[in-house]
């Protein structure tokens, strides 16, 4: 999986888990009025699972800017470190072509 289908896919995990967030908190508004035993404790129950689901969604989101940023700075420091390296062996390949292209004639 490719970095774009793989942004694709945490981006619509995240939307798809806000839906799911703001859809439990309307049907707790919607069941608020209703005091009945069964009501109640449905009402206990998604609170505390809203609350979790919360609680995931930020440390996920947390651990993928975390992630990033790792990412970010490795890449970085990998082409400040091996800048000339690559161009070296960039400009060998070239002269070695070069030389094979030069016999053919």
């Amino acid at each position: 999986m490719d970095r774009s289908a793989a942004k694709r896919s945490r981006d619509k995990l995240i939307e798809d888990f806000h839906s799911v967030i703001a859809d439990t908190e309307e049907l707790m508004k919607s069941v608020s009025g209703d005091s009945e035993r069964k009501a109640v404790v449905l009402r206990d129950k998604l609170d505390r699972n809203l609350k979790l689901a919360k609680e995931y969604l930020q440390d996920f989101e947390g651990t993928v800017v975390d992630k990033s940023r790792v990412a970010a700075r490795v890449t970085d420091q990998y082409v400040h470190e091996n800048a000339w390296r690559t161009v070296a062996v960039a400009v060998g390949i070239g002269l070695i072509i070069g030389l094979l292209l030069r016999d053919r004639d």
